[in-house]
């Protein structure tokens, strides 16, 4: 049986991936940021060292995308840094790594879904550090897998389903309509993810969402399996100015690595039906 250690298991994405390991037949050590510190090279190491995982999914990130905007200092601390350490001891230890990245490496430009491929150009803070925590992923380890996501959702942390939901009883509610990308489950995600563990097909992957959509079209469909009526309108993203400039266009090819987000949405509104009833 295949050991994994999974970095910030306590997270949205970390409480629907562990389970989902365990359950295709590995054997999952939960570390988060109260028992392994990555951005102090030497307890990576000996964290490390003393589980001796076969492989590291490395889930913990900071991810506030206007916060880091302001402190672009404890960004890059845990997100290149941090990921930098992990590379280094997976690396000298020949531990396969794999590494959430995000579709904010692009600057949102183009007019076709992003292949993984493409060149990167952040466009804000979050989407730099993320990205040179890639090329740090890139320089440091042979055995590894990039697995870039997008507009990430799941029962176990804050999203945009649960924001949309929250807002329902609104006279009137804007969402922006020209953002485009492609809404991913953390469910999804984590079934993406034991996808390319059983590959050994090394690099990097786009483990998002297939299909398209926008902002607003999200919401739309949200509220309709949710059979909520909704004063819904379309703005642009002007009307709204965040600190955090956001790409307009981060729509990216996964080769059918996950299902229609459609379908996912579908399942987890079902899935959290039976939540709230609980």
């Amino acid at each position: 049986m295949k050991k994994i250690l999974v970095t910030g298991a306590n997270g949205m994405l970390g409480q629907d991936l562990c389970p989902i390991l365990e359950d295709n037949g590995y054997s999952v050590v939960r570390t988060d940021v109260d028992t392994m510190d990555i951005t102090d090279l030497g307890n990576v190491s000996a964290v490390l060292s003393s589980e001796s995982p076969d492989i590291v999914v490395h889930c913990a990130a900071y991810t506030n995308v206007d916060k880091a905007e302001e402190d672009l200092e404890t960004a890059r601390l845990i997100n290149a840094k941090g990921t930098e350490n992990l590379a280094k001891v997976c690396s000298s230890n020949g531990i396969t790594l794999v590494y959430i990245s995000t579709d904010y490496v692009f600057n949102g430009e183009n007019d076709k879904p992003y292949l993984p491929t493409d060149k990167a150009d952040p466009v804000n803070n979050y989407g730099l550090t993320k990205w040179e925590g890639e090329e740090a992923v890139r320089k440091f380890c042979e055995k590894y897998f990039i697995a870039r996501t997008s507009w990430l959702y799941g029962i176990h942390g804050r999203n945009f389903v649960e924001t949309m939901i929250s807002l329902a009883s609104k006279p009137e509610l804007k969402v922006v309509d020209d953002q485009i990308g492609c809404p991913t489950w953390t469910v999804e995600l984590a079934n993406g993810i034991v996808k390319l563990l059983n590959t050994t097909s090394y690099g990097t992957y786009h483990v998002c969402g297939s299909g398209v959509t926008t902002w607003h079209g999200f919401a739309k469909e949200i509220f309709e399996l949710a059979g909520l009526e909704v004063n819904l309108k379309p703005c642009v993203t002007d009307e709204f100015p965040r600190p955090a400039k956001r790409p307009h266009y981060s729509v990216m090819q996964n080769d059918g690595i996950c299902r229609d987000w459609k379908e996912a949405l579908n399942d987890y509104m079902e899935l959290r039906k039976q939540e709230v009833v609980v």
